[in-house]
């Protein structure tokens, strides 16, 4: 058992990823108790909103749980450029019998400057503090650090790997391009598109890198978890793997989705949030499609419109323009309980050569 896991006191090297919107504290409270490290996505949440769910998690598992925060430049609205996105969707809206926002708003704030959410975080004290996106400052780093929090980091090349490296933080999760959901790049115009097991291997092989590494996208079953710690990784984040489970909060369009032909045609698109993210093929992904030359507003700013799109067609029936977030590996998506997934997890790790601690 690695010492990243020992101090988390995780007994099984398996990360339940922080899905904004379909991780659940069941959910990660299954996983917890499972012996894995189960997360909730908080980035989309209010401070107390996140605390209800840490102590939601917390009445189902005494076990070490990951709030998850988003690290992204503030949005800054750009009326022109928000009103051409805003007239861009308005034929989609009206085939639903719906109009468009008149505004855009940043729906969603980040933690770099949400001080209410780092004071939450501080007396509510998580076992785990992971971003997405980027860093936040080093006062806010030390501040958590200083409460005993265990602070995790996504990386999706090398550089941004030094970076989370030089900021002290526990450990390093690295997002392949294979990962569904949105993408950690730190600036989201910039993607080398790394796939996982090259971007474990190049930072775990690359001199000058000592966090330890977490190895995050494509990995659905045991497999992958052992090929992952083989390449040098010391645990494995899946996400796809537990979208079809009971506790998630995805909707049944969302799972009809997920076990159609879409899982084998996912697609990176900005058209849904404003940032690159990997979607199962549905409506919305085809708009964004037809739409690549308007300019898309900034993260969050198009998930207004995003999320209110989506709620206009799932008024009529259509739940194509969801956020329907899922990796490459969608396809080996397995319907089952979060904690007995796990189970099976290790177990197909364990026969593939991995060390699992049980």
């Amino acid at each position: 058992m690695h010492a990243l896991l020992a101090k988390i006191e995780m007994r099984l090297p398996i990360i339940q990823a922080p899905m904004a919107g379909v991780s659940t504290p069941a959910m990660a409270a299954a996983v917890s108790n499972a012996g894995g490290l189960g997360s909730l996505g908080l980035g989309s949440s209010e401070p107390e909103a996140a605390r209800g769910m840490i102590a939601a998690f917390r009445k189902l598992s005494s076990g070490p749980l990951n709030a998850n925060l988003f690290c992204h430049t503030p949005a800054r609205p750009d009326e022109a450029r928000d009103k051409r996105w805003i007239d861009a969707l308005r034929p989609a809206f009206a085939a639903h019998g719906s109009q468009p926002p008149a505004a855009l708003r940043e729906i969603y704030r980040s933690f770099v400057e949400d001080d209410g959410m780092l004071a939450m975080l501080l007396q509510e004290r998580p076992r785990v503090v992971s971003f997405h996106f980027g860093l936040p400052s080093r006062e806010r780093v030390a501040a958590l650090k200083d409460a005993g929090i265990v602070l995790l980091a996504t990386a999706t090349t090398l550089e941004e790997a030094r970076i989370i490296d030089a900021a002290g933080i526990d450990g390093i999760v690295a997002q392949g391009y294979e990962a569904g959901g949105h993408r950690g790049i730190f600036n989201p115009d910039i993607d080398d598109a790394i796939g996982t097991l090259a971007l474990v291997r190049i930072i775990t092989a690359e001199g000058g890198v000592r966090t330890p590494v977490v190895a995050a996208g494509g990995i659905m079953d045991g497999a992958g978890i052992a090929a992952a710690m083989k390449l040098g990784a010391v645990a494995a984040q899946l996400g796809t793997a537990f979208i079809d489970c009971p506790e998630s909060s995805a909707d049944a369009g969302y799972r009809a989705a997920l076990r159609g032909p879409s899982a084998h045609h996912t697609i990176i698109t900005r058209a849904v949030s404003g940032r690159p993210a990997r979607c199962l093929a549905n409506r919305f992904t085809q708009l964004g499609e037809s739409l690549s030359g308007a300019e898309v507003p900034a993260y969050p700013l198009a998930y207004d419109a995003g999320k209110a799109l989506n709620a206009a067609a799932k008024g009529k029936g259509e739940f194509g323009y969801g956020a329907q977030w899922a990796g490459q590996g969608a396809p080996l998506c397995r319907s089952l309980p979060a904690s007995e997934l796990v189970r099976v997890l290790a177990s197909e790790a364990a026969q593939a050569g991995c060390e699992m601690a049980v």
